[in-house]
């Protein structure tokens, strides 16, 4: 059974110079991606239900992939749930939901959950990102059981951040589920 990848992006989806959308057109038959109804005004229920539901239809093992709020939807979604499919996930630049000046924008999505994580996962964090700072991404990840890596001043690690096919990300992945990605 060959593994899986479900890309779980953060406030308003994840465009086409997005490392998460380039990885799913270099790999189609290895990412989907969550589709959530409205990106632009997240509802924490609404995103962790279709996560859920998502999650449910799978076949086989599956690591997530998150972004962003997506990162902080995962959080919520291994609070109540689980499923023997979810093999690990990649957590890059969680927001701090608890920290963001649109408070009422993020519904439901505070407070961030502290509970470990059933399956392993990396958080992954910028010194420069505005949405989190290196000390609370460090907290989530030890409040979360996961592996901890400090890629430098790259922003909040999207689009903007120029990493185009992000390869130092694609390692982490391939070391996190084991799988190789062809060049």
């Amino acid at each position: 059974m060959s593994m899986h990848f479900l890309t779980v992006p953060g406030l308003a989806s994840s465009g086409p110079q997005h490392w998460q959308t380039i990885w799913e057109q270099q790999y189609p038959h290895l990412f989907s991606r969550v589709q959530q109804e409205n990106w632009d005004w997240p509802v924490k229920e609404d995103w962790v239900r279709q996560l859920d539901k998502q999650i449910s239809e799978l076949t086989g093992p599956t690591v997530l992939v998150g972004h962003s709020l997506g990162c902080i939807t995962i959080a919520h979604w291994a609070q109540e749930h689980s499923s023997l499919n979810i093999k690990g996930a990649l957590l890059v630049a969680p927001a701090d939901a608890e920290m963001s000046k649109r408070l009422n924008f993020v519904v439901g999505f505070t407070p961030i959950p502290v509970k470990p994580f059933e399956f392993k996962t990396v958080v992954v964090a910028s010194t420069n990102d505005i949405y989190a700072t290196i000390g609370r991404s460090k907290t989530f990840a030890e409040n979360w059981g996961s592996d901890f890596v400090n890629v430098g001043k790259k922003g909040h690690i999207n689009a903007v951040s120029g990493l185009e096919d992000w390869k130092e990300g694609k390692a982490i992945l391939e070391s996190l589920s084991g799988l190789k990605f062809a060049e």
